[in-house]
Formats: structure tokens, sequence, C-alpha cells
């Protein structure tokens, strides 16, 4: 088990450190859908802002879990020539 956890966290196939903010986009938009459709505007413009504030994180979490692991091991290549 262990180890199939490390090949998840470890491996550029598995994104599931950008899960989180895919989550809470998709709550976002979920929110502005109802909140259109009922006229709440209130409802629509949290929405709105819940999506973006997850399309944000998704992309922070994306680049921090995934390219910066790329871009460190592309480094140690480097250094070894």
């Amino acid at each position: 088990m262990r180890n199939v956890l490390r090949h998840i966290h470890r491996s550029e196939e598995g994104h599931v450190h950008s899960f989180p903010g895919i989550l809470i986009s998709a709550a976002g938009i979920l929110m502005l859908a109802i909140g259109a459709n009922s006229d709440t505007g209130w409802l629509t413009i949290t929405g709105g802002i819940v999506g973006a504030v997850g399309y944000l994180a998704w992309d922070v979490l994306r680049h921090i879990g995934i390219d910066y692991d790329v871009y460190k091991r592309l480094e140690a290549l480097e250094k070894k020539q």
C-alpha cells in the first residue's frame, strides 16, 4: 500500500495534488449555476468568485505538485553533466 501511495504522489500521471482545487472550482460553478437559475444575485456572484479562486488554487497546486518536481529533476540532471 505504501508503494502505491508513493507512486501516486511522485508520478506525473497521478495528478492528485490539484484535486482540491478542482473540487473548490466545481462547488463554485454549481453555486453560480444555481444562483443564475434562481435569479439570486448574491449567490451568482459568490459562485463566480469561488469558482475563480478554485481555478487559481488548481493552477497553483498543479504547479507546486507536478511542475516543481519536474524542474527539480531537470536541474539535477543538468548538474550531473
